[in-house]
C-alpha cells in the first residue's frame, strides 16, 4: 500500500486525534453558563438602577441576617460541580440553581431559577452599595442578566460558571466580569 507525501506544515497523522480532542474540549470549555468571546476592553461603569415601579414590591429576606448566611452557604459549595439547570450540590449547580438553593435553605423562599426573573424579583442598588450577601448580575450571553453570583465582600463574589466546571470566587475588577456587570440586587429590605 502506497501513501502520498505529507506536506510539512501538516499534523502527523497520529497528532490528528490529539488535534480534534483539543478542539472538542475547546468548545466545550466555552459553552456555558458564564462563557463568550473575549471581553471588550472599557471603562467599569455603574448600571443604571431601574426604581420601583409603581408599588412593586420585591422578594426579601425576612432577617437581615439571613444575607450573612448566604455568604456562608456560598462559601460552603466551593468546588460543588458545574450542571446546566442544575438545582442541588449532590446533583451539580449552575449560577441561578446555586442562588435559588442557598436563598430557599435559609429562608424557607422560593426564587426562580433563572437570573433574569431573579434580577425581575429582587431590588435593585448601585454598584457601591454592595454588601455581603447581594447579588451581581452579568451580561455573559449577549444578553442582560444571563450569569449571576453572591457578593461575599471585598470585590468578590461566589458564582457557578461552566468554565472550569465548578463553584468558585471571582474579582469583580477581573477582565473577563469587569465590562460585562449589568447589575446588582439586594435581598435585605429596604429600610
Amino acid at each position: 500500500m502506497s501513501t502520498l507525501p505529507r506536506s510539512p506544515d501538516a499534523p502527523a497523522p497520529h497528532t490528528r486525534p490529539a488535534v480534534l480532542a483539543a478542539l472538542a474540549l475547546s468548545i466545550a470549555v466555552l459553552a456555558g453558563c458564564s462563557s463568550t468571546p473575549a471581553p471588550i476592553a472599557r471603562p467599569v461603569a455603574e448600571p443604571p438602577v431601574t426604581p420601583s415601579r409603581g408599588g412593586t414590591t420585591y422578594f426579601s429576606l425576612e432577617d437581615e441576617s439571613h444575607a450573612r448566611e448566604m455568604v456562608l452557604f456560598a462559601l460552603g459549595l466551593l468546588d460543588t460541580g458545574y450542571r446546566f439547570g442544575g438545582r442541588n450540590p449532590e446533583a451539580g449547580l449552575d449560577c441561578s440553581g446555586m442562588v435559588a438553593w442557598i436563598v430557599e435553605n435559609i429562608s424557607g423562599k422560593r426564587l426562580p431559577h433563572n437570573a433574569a426573573q431573579i434580577a425581575d424579583r429582587t431590588r435593585p442598588i448601585q454598584l457601591s452599595q454592595l454588601q455581603p450577601g447581594d447579588l451581581v448580575f452579568f451580561n455573559t450571553m449577549k444578553r442582560r442578566h444571563s450569569h449571576m453570583g453572591i457578593y461575599i465582600g471585598d470585590g468578590r463574589f461566589v458564582h457557578a460558571p461552566s468554565t472550569r466546571g465548578s463553584v468558585r470566587v471571582e474579582r469583580l475588577d477581573n477582565s473577563y466580569f469587569a465590562p460585562r456587570i449589568d447589575g446588582a440586587r439586594t435581598l435585605v429590605a429596604s429600610s
